[in-house]
């Protein structure tokens, strides 16, 4: 589940494209946010507090807690509770469109990375015994993760045994993950945990290709009639991935912290030494916020011509299970998977500009996974589902749900009250609530109207929905109205 939030949930963002030269800047606190980015070029900066726990799409920097709702007590989900650990823990995965890697980028081994660095600073006693930093000089930061084990490649042999080596990219990929795991965990009670994921997807879908599934179930041909963004021949393709490590940053007199981060691009051919120009490109740098000790994560994304599609997140991934968009066992920051309604999410966010009407901004996405007859997850792509519920905040997103198009409106809806009001009783249906409604490719009692969720972008069937800022919404925490924590709106948000 993943908050993108993902981890058997998640937090995500994604669909639709951004137009060129479009910049979106977030600032977020309390909390770590889930970003979903599609489009031209899209600025973020998230600004973590209290992080509570870890779901998994992804994208994100939040707080999630674990309510005792009697006892009015919380109980922290996630690894570190308020960001507070002066140590990095940030690790970064690519995907294709099916959410796979399908083939490594030139030199750049398979794309998933970890930044995982712990701060040492000599200390002494004062006379009534306080530690009292000695030297800010003589501090060390130790690396967790050395640049040969980023640089593993399918095929290559992993330096621990435990792990076992595939020629398959999508397979090699997921023990990198797990093996890069071990070399960041955590170990504390009740739990090890492992790192914030970074994850960036390519929109682009090359239906002449049968590297996506449909459905779950291998295909020898796609046949379809929706349309996908794709220059042609390897437009699937990974990133380049460039990576500054996490290095000492001397503030002030006393502060001593650490800054990093990833960046690059899609366009294979483009040299970043000379500028960005007309590529596209990726950046994701942290540093500590030195007023809080909590963590600013600032993010960009910039589409191009050829990737006109592209998908940016911060996720707080469950340590282990089947994360929301994953079909295998993966890692995170989250050690309690939280239960509805007994979790609270607060974040705060500060946008300074938008991204325009065809991009989306998810303000929280939870993505997990069960089957269609309640049955958790056990990573069977015919018959499992991945979840998705995202709450998009920018106000030019309308909403496709209306009285006259009911087959983009979930089959019902469940008031405050509890009440069921379904979708065809168009005095009381709240239509303006929700942007649209798809339904899993393996249901088998479909209630007409239905649309199916895109068959392609996840490796098993998906079910999606997408709300819209609605006081029906407003007392789980989320905005009220259309620009309620966007550009001039009010910023403090909850769940």
């Amino acid at each position: 589940m993943y908050l993108r939030t993902c981890c058997a949930l998640t937090l995500d963002a994604i669909l639709h494209r951004l137009p060129p030269s479009k910049a979106q800047t977030i600032k977020e606190e309390d909390g770590m946010g889930c970003f979903c980015f599609l489009g031209s070029t899209l600025a973020v900066l998230v600004l973590i507090l209290n992080l509570g726990f870890t779901l998994t799409n992804g994208s994100s920097s939040f707080s999630f807690l674990s309510t005792a709702a009697a006892a009015k007590r919380y109980v922290s989900a996630i690894g570190d509770p308020g960001m507070k650990s002066p140590n990095v823990r940030v690790a970064l995965e690519a995907w294709n469109f099916c959410n796979e890697v399908g083939f490594e980028a030139p030199g750049m081994g398979s794309p998933r990375l970890a930044d995982c660095a712990d701060i040492y600073c000599p200390v002494t006693s004062d006379s009534l015994g306080a530690r009292l930093l000695d030297n800010r000089s003589r501090c060390e930061v130790h690396h967790k993760v050395k640049n040969s084990d980023n640089s593993l490649s399918a095929g290559d042999k992993f330096p621990i045994i435990d792990f076992e080596s595939y020629e398959d990219p999508d397979l090699f990929a997921v023990q990198k993950e797990l093996y890069l795991a071990t070399l960041c965990a955590v170990d504390e009670p009740p739990k090890p945990w492992q790192f914030w994921m970074v994850m960036l997807k390519n929109g682009n879908f090359d239906k002449n290709t049968t590297l996506c599934p449909e459905n779950g179930k291998r295909v020898s041909k796609i046949i379809t009639g929706r349309n996908f963004p794709c220059f042609g021949k390897g437009c699937m393709n990974q990133p380049l991935v460039y990576h500054n490590y996490s290095q000492l940053v001397i503030s002030g007199e006393e502060m001593v912290s650490l800054s990093g981060g990833y960046f690059g691009t899609y366009d294979l051919d483009a040299d970043l030494s000379k500028g960005v120009g007309n590529n596209s490109f990726f950046s994701v740098f942290w540093q500590k916020n030195l007023s809080t000790g909590s963590w600013i994560f600032s993010h960009k994304l910039t589409t191009s011509a050829k990737y006109p599609w592209l998908m940016l997140y911060l996720r707080s991934d469950a340590t282990e299970g089947f994360n929301g968009g994953y079909h295998y066992n993966g890692r995170g920051i989250m050690r309690k998977l939280p239960e509805s309604p007994n979790f609270k999410v607060k974040l705060t966010l500060n946008i300074t500009r938008g991204g325009g009407g065809n991009s989306q901004f998810y303000l929280l996405d939870i993505g997990s996974c069960w089957k269609n007859n309640g049955d958790p997850c056990d990573g069977d792509v015919l018959t499992d589902v991945t979840r998705y519920s995202e709450m998009i905040i920018n106000p030019a997103t309308s909403s496709w749900c209306r009285p006259d198009n009911q087959v983009s409106c979930p089959p019902y809806h469940v008031s405050l009250t509890g009440e069921k009001i379904y979708r065809n009783e168009t005095s009381r249906f709240p239509y303006s609530a929700y942007h649209l409604y798809c339904s899993p490719g393996n249901a088998i009692y479909l209630q007409k109207p239905y649309d199916i969720c895109d068959p392609y972008s996840n490796p098993q069937s998906q079910e999606l929905v997408q709300i819209l800022p609605h006081h029906e919404w407003a007392v789980h925490g989320y905005p009220e109205k259309q620009g309620d924590g966007w550009i001039g709106g009010s910023p403090g948000l909850g769940s």
